[in-house]
């Protein structure tokens, strides 16, 4: 059987200090968090399910053979770059320590980044298929380019060389009117910008003071895959893909590919490139206009020519004027020689007829007519008399309904409101009653807490201890001393007992400090790459000091 090592005796651990569980882990929680500080952390994703409901973000980190737990705060997870997922190889940078709930040890990060650039690389595949998934690189979507616009509006660094790229180049081919949306296009915040850029150029009225761009540009010079990120970034390809305005991206040099180039309306290579797409060349269309110009003269006087040809043929075709003009000279001889019987005829067919019309006008039929209305008008003037006593009759009735109407609905109203108050007035003194209760008790439960916290006061002071017959013994400053070997010779001593605080005096014979600190055997040399191991200090199996 092996040896086993033997048990102390139970004689000396009687006295040895008893710790509570929750003081056992918060010395477990000091010595993980001093022995250690902020560490960086390689590892995968594992259990990440999204933010909890409180903001916070729980998940592991995790390698080949071993797994931490790791824990994000509300607003650490806000304020980050790069979001934690599920299965993304990152490094964290944290805080060890431990959580006394579960006896387990955790961290606390700070900081996420990508583990690399493959890591970079999955994660920009990822959030490319899943917004191809949406639909934000559709073909359809695309608008297209204005042939030559009033205003272009640029987004991006106003200190670097793309800027000035862009203005030399729209000069020389064609010079616009340049809006300028100085943005960070690196580093922490810098999507955020180019985001709310977009959206402030498409936010713009038109014929604003502020005239809104035609087409816009969103450049940057080149990079690494780290230094370009903030294009790949969700928030700012979402905001090219809400654009209403045709958006031309220009980030990196060729070779580099970001998300914003799959859902802008044009990508450029360069940002010299995109100002060559906004405008044409203002040379090339002075020659186009000229040369316009002149095949139009040339049109137009093969035109004239060919009317001329048309007009020359059609008055050779035409017969002579005299002939056309005998038939409709005869028919007016004609038609004038007939005039004077027809001017007769007509006057004396309209004065038979003024005649017949004039023997039917005589006195006794205007007399009757002048009785009939006379007639008509008495009578109209009854029936509008009767009609306006009627309506008179209908309205003071209809008035004397109203009014008695109008008294029961006050009477019911003035009832109404009185039975209202009643019951509020009943409401008010029963809330006023269930407030006196809450409120006597909540002053005895206050009073019981107080009495509890006194009662606990005076169990955890160190006077208690006192009163069961110890001391307690301070140097000369007042300071407590735990050993005997931190009183030298001749020291002066203060000794506190329950009843009071007596002077005493170490004796002269009692060896030096130095003496019994002296080392039984030599330490070993520290050499420079030696680490030093941290020293544990045995505590003495007694009572202990409450301080």
């Amino acid at each position: 059987m092996p040896n086993r090592l033997p048990m102390p005796p139970a004689e000396p651990l009687l006295n040895a200090p008893e710790f509570t569980v929750s003081e056992l882990s918060q010395s477990l929680k000091r010595t993980v968090e001093d022995a250690f500080g902020h560490v960086r952390v390689r590892g995968e994703i594992s259990g990440f399910r999204g933010a909890h409901s409180s903001g916070h973000c729980y998940f592991a980190l995790k390698d080949e053979s071993a797994k931490i737990e790791a824990v994000i705060w509300k607003g650490v997870h806000g304020r980050m770059r790069f979001k934690p997922q599920e299965g993304l190889k990152v490094i964290a940078t944290g805080k060890l320590t431990t959580y006394p709930g579960s006896s387990k040890y955790q961290i606390v990060i700070e900081a996420l980044e990508p583990a690399g650039i493959g890591a970079l690389m999955a994660l920009m595949e990822e959030r490319k298929k899943k917004l191809a998934a949406e639909g934000l690189f559709d073909e359809a979507r695309k608008q297209l380019l204005p042939w030559l616009p009033e205003v272009i509006g640029v987004v991006t660094s106003p200190t670097g060389a793309v800027i000035r790229d862009i203005l030399h180049r729209l000069e020389d081919r064609f010079p616009r009117h340049v809006l300028v949306w100085p943005v960070k296009v690196q580093g922490e915040g810098s999507a955020e910008q180019v985001a709310a850029a977009i959206r402030g150029f498409n936010a713009l009225p038109e014929g604003g003071k502020i005239p809104r761009p035609d087409v816009l540009i969103v450049a940057r010079g080149g990079g690494s895959l780290e230094d370009l990120w903030s294009f790949n970034e969700e928030i700012v390809v979402r905001a090219a893909a809400e654009s209403m305005i045709p958006l031309i991206s220009a980030v990196g040099h060729e070779t580099d590919i970001t998300l914003i180039d799959f859902v802008a309306d044009k990508r450029a290579p360069t940002p010299t490139a995109a100002a060559e797409m906004a405008v044409p060349v203002r040379s090339d269309l002075f020659v186009e206009v000229a040369d316009l110009a002149r095949r139009t003269r040339a049109y137009w006087q093969r035109a004239q020519e060919s009317r001329r040809s048309e007009l020359r043929a059609a008055a050779r075709a035409l017969p002579a004027a005299p002939d056309l003009l005998a038939i409709p000279r005869q028919r007016l001889d004609s038609a004038g020689a007939a005039l004077p019987r027809g001017l007769k005829a007509n006057t004396h067919a309209h004065f038979r007829r003024f005649t017949a019309a004039g023997a039917k006008l005589t006195l006794r039929v205007l007399h009757g007519q002048i009785a009939q209305t006379d007639h008509r008008l008495t009578v109209c003037g009854e029936r509008l008399g009767l009609s306006a006593r009627s309506l008179l009759r209908q309205r003071r009735d209809r008035f004397a309904g109203l009014d008695v109407r109008l008294r029961a609905s006050k009477l019911a109203n003035a009832q109404a409101q009185r039975n209202a108050i009643i019951r509020q007035r009943e409401r008010t003194h029963r809330l006023a009653e269930r407030a006196n209760r809450a409120l006597v008790t909540l002053l005895q439960r206050l009073d019981a807490r107080v009495e509890n916290s006194g009662k606990l006061l005076s169990a955890l002071s160190y006077r208690s201890v006192l009163a069961r017959g110890f001391a307690l013994v301070r140097d000369e400053t007042g300071h407590p001393l735990h050993s005997a070997d931190a009183i030298g010779p001749n020291a002066r001593l203060e000794i506190e007992f329950a009843d009071g605080r007596v002077g005493a005096t170490a004796d002269a014979d009692r060896p030096a400090l130095a003496a019994r600190r002296a080392p039984s055997q030599p330490k070993p040399a520290a050499t420079p790459d030696a680490k030093v191991a941290p020293k544990r200090v045995a505590k003495p199996v007694d009572q202990g000091s409450l301080f």
